[in-house]
């Protein structure tokens, strides 16, 4: 089982998550069956149905969780911040744009609205172990482009 890289915030909300899930939520859908299962014929029971896909749905969920915890490293501070690494925040700027921030995270966090590339993408593997001043040559699927970077931290 391969490793999952998780900030200590990322590791809590997902805790937070699968915590959430095997209390509430699990009772939450229990409660939602027996209340269809009383409502007559399951055959052609609606609700019945969708608490069931829920339930799957959760189910699942809850297993995702549990492999994604068990297998993660948690990302801690470094002292090395001159050197992209995960958990760097980074500065990069493309030849005639601004500069933009990203925080290097792993897949599971990964969020590019919010700044945070995973290191599995190819700004994220391109970045590690770069330093300020780097010219990173970027090999994305619409094409490929050069970064500086700016700033690590």
């Amino acid at each position: 089982m391969p490793t999952s890289f998780l900030t200590r915030e990322g590791y809590e909300k997902l805790q937070e998550e699968l915590d959430f899930l095997r209390s509430s939520k699990r009772q939450e859908i229990a409660n939602r069956l027996h209340e269809a299962m009383e409502g007559g014929e399951l055959i052609e029971n609606a609700e019945y149905e969708a608490a069931k896909n829920e339930q799957a749905f959760v189910e699942g969920r809850i297993k995702e969780l549990e492999v994604l915890l068990a297998t993660a490293r948690v990302i801690t501070e470094t002292d090395q911040a001159e050197v992209v690494q995960i958990g760097s925040k980074v500065t990069i700027q493309e030849d005639g744009n601004e500069p933009e921030m990203y925080t290097i995270v792993g897949a599971a966090e990964a969020n590019p609205r919010a700044g945070r590339i995973s290191n599995e993408s190819p700004l994220g593997k391109s970045l590690l172990n770069r330093k300020t001043g780097d010219s990173v040559q970027v090999d994305a699927p619409a094409g490929s482009f050069t970064v500086s970077v700016v700033k690590v931290e």
